[in-house]
């Protein structure tokens, strides 16, 4: 028997409450697998944008359905260590992204699942409990009006950013279901930048080639550190709610994103933060647009995923009320960032503790030129100790600002 399909699709735009623990495990889960898959994505040349949370989430709901050794593929891949504390993790982490006070930020799961059909009591009850998932039943066979339904969905979650996500040749009457996951953003930057001093400026795509872009200037105190390690600066550009930032890991030569990359291999981009200090900082930061469209069955195979696109092993059949042995057929992202004065909006989806100081300390003034390849994250913060003040912060965007494609 030819196994049947499920399309897994990821969009971009942050109970059974879980301990801090499990809370815990999934943040650390996913900076875990952000390296890993921004380390494949990476070795393509241009700009690279994507949210890591988007594909975790989604695949932590298919670890729900799996068996076999489809379930230790997820297991090893996501880097959590069982099914229900993804689950619980994962319920804790939407509802902190979607109550985040003073900037738009939600994330949304949602099963189609083919008319016809039911899922198992189990698998639907903790899709809709922990991961807020709603089902719906949609007609595959009728391609074209099955894709509309769900890019209708897509938009309305990521405000029109993400566009025909689904094309009909994905959908056909072998496909039974689509799991997906949106993640929206917009937020204005705590301190804004004034138009009036965006100017022309160079950005060094190399050594010796460069662009010109439109480069924002700023002065104002933001968490700052030379990170002698990485041989890069390290900022953070907090926004209107401090729980959400972004960092920019800028490289201290122009030609250093390669080595930058392969440093960030060993370090745990949850706490990239840590050892921060606050002067005047100088900031220069180019606006830029990036859209990406991301085929992912390449890059999941290289992560240990070839298991579920595997036709004679593939299990998920904690999933559906039938026998039918299932296989995900694509896996497809799209992402959209757009940085300007105000502040960023992203699709495709802090609480910063800053530490009480005894005396007023003074620090030198620092210069940040963001005028050639970066790294970029969005990242909202977590607090996991209020004794200890120690926080983690979930991934949920990343990506690499080159300006060539």
């Amino acid at each position: 028997m030819t196994p049947l399909r499920i399309l897994f699709i990821f969009v971009l735009l942050h109970l059974t409450m879980a301990s801090k623990e499990e809370l815990q495990t999934v943040i650390q889960g996913n900076g875990l697998f952000t390296k890993q898959l921004y380390s494949v994505l990476a070795k393509k040349e241009g700009n690279v944008f994507f949210s890591p949370i988007s594909v975790h989430a989604v695949l932590s709901m298919a670890y729900q359905g799996a068996g076999g050794s489809t379930y230790e593929a997820l297991t090893n891949s996501l880097n959590v260590p069982d099914h229900s504390i993804a689950a619980k993790g994962y319920n804790s982490v939407l509802g902190q992204l979607n109550n985040v006070s003073g900037i738009e930020l939600s994330m949304a799961n949602k099963i189609y699942i083919k008319e016809g059909y039911e899922l198992q009591s189990e698998f639907q009850e903790v899709t809709a409990k922990q991961f807020l998932s709603a089902v719906e039943p949609v007609n595959f066979n009728e391609s074209e009006k099955a894709a509309k339904t769900i890019n209708t969905w897509v938009e309305e979650k990521t405000k029109e950013k993400i566009k025909d996500l689904v094309k009909a040749e994905d959908l056909n009457e072998d496909t039974r279901l689509v799991l997906l996951n949106a993640i929206y953003f917009k937020g204005n930057w705590a301190s804004k930048f004034d138009a009036a001093e965006t100017r022309p400026q160079k950005f060094y795509i190399n050594n010796n080639d460069s662009i010109e872009v439109q480069m924002m200037k700023k002065k104002s105190k933001y968490n700052y550190k030379e990170d002698r390690t990485l041989d890069a600066q390290v900022l953070e550009l907090p926004y209107s709610n401090p729980d959400i930032s972004m960092i920019i890991i800028l490289p201290n030569k122009r030609d250093g994103i390669v080595k930058l990359e392969e440093k960030l291999a060993n370090v745990d981009l949850t706490k990239i933060t840590e050892n921060m200090y606050k002067p005047e900082v100088i900031v220069s930061l180019p606006k830029f647009k990036i859209e990406t469209e991301i085929d992912l069955n390449g890059p999941l195979q290289e992560l240990g995923l070839g298991e579920i696109f595997n036709q004679k092993s593939a299990d998920f059949s904690k999933m559906l009320k039938t026998p039918e042995q299932l296989v995900v057929s694509k896996v497809v992202q799209k992402a959209f960032i757009e940085v300007n004065e105000e502040g960023a909006e992203a699709a495709a989806a802090t609480n910063i503790l800053l530490l009480a100081r005894t005396m007023k300390q003074h620090w030198p003034e620092e210069e940040f030129i963001v005028d050639h390849p970066c790294i970029i994250l969005i990242q909202a913060h977590t607090n996991l100790s209020t004794k200890i003040r120690a926080r983690a912060s979930n991934v949920l965007f990343a990506g690499k600002l080159t300006f060539s494609v």
